[in-house]
């Protein structure tokens, strides 16, 4: 699967998220090495604070799955949806901070950056980053002195194997 399929698939799927209240749907797909796809969508709630991002869905599949070490790249496409039941929205998606904190965790967990694909809802624009980018001064197991990645080996907030 290329990235114009993800971020397709992500688009596709967006609309089925659960959002009658800010009606912003969400889709993520995080991809691992191995090319397995975890997909998630966002689910809100009547007290906003116990709404679940499309990104901790997919990050919880890849979880249940074994696979979240093995995340390379997460895809997230959000917007609002139109009458035909198609995602549209001109401004690119990004993930907040709690889940920009996750995807960092699978990138400790890993040794690796995870790249970060933003799209707009209508698909027409896309922000390829980086999670250490995007979260530069990070909070991870390094801060509280904990190893990062199965293998046993110290890594900063700024190394990554490539």
């Amino acid at each position: 699967m290329n990235d114009r399929t993800l971020i397709d698939e992500c688009r596709a799927l967006a609309p089925r998220a659960y959002a009658p209240y800010s009606e912003f749907h969400v889709a993520a797909a995080a991809r691992t090495a191995a090319g397995t796809v975890h997909r998630g969508v966002n689910m809100e709630n009547a007290s906003y604070g116990l709404t679940m991002c499309a990104e901790v869905g997919a990050l919880m599949a890849a979880t249940i799955a074994g696979d979240l070490a093995n995340i390379r790249e997460i895809y997230i496409a959000g917007g609002t949806v139109n009458a035909n039941g198609k995602l549209t929205g001109k401004n690119i998606v990004t993930p907040c901070g709690r889940c920009r904190q996750l995807i960092y965790e699978a990138a400790c967990l890993s040794g690796r950056d995870i790249a970060v694909i933003c799209v707009s809802g209508d698909g027409t624009r896309v922000r390829r980053s980086t999670i250490r980018k995007l979260l530069p001064y990070s909070f991870g197991p390094h801060t509280m002195g904990k190893r990062e990645n199965n293998r046993g080996a110290r890594r900063s907030s700024r190394v990554y194997k490539r």
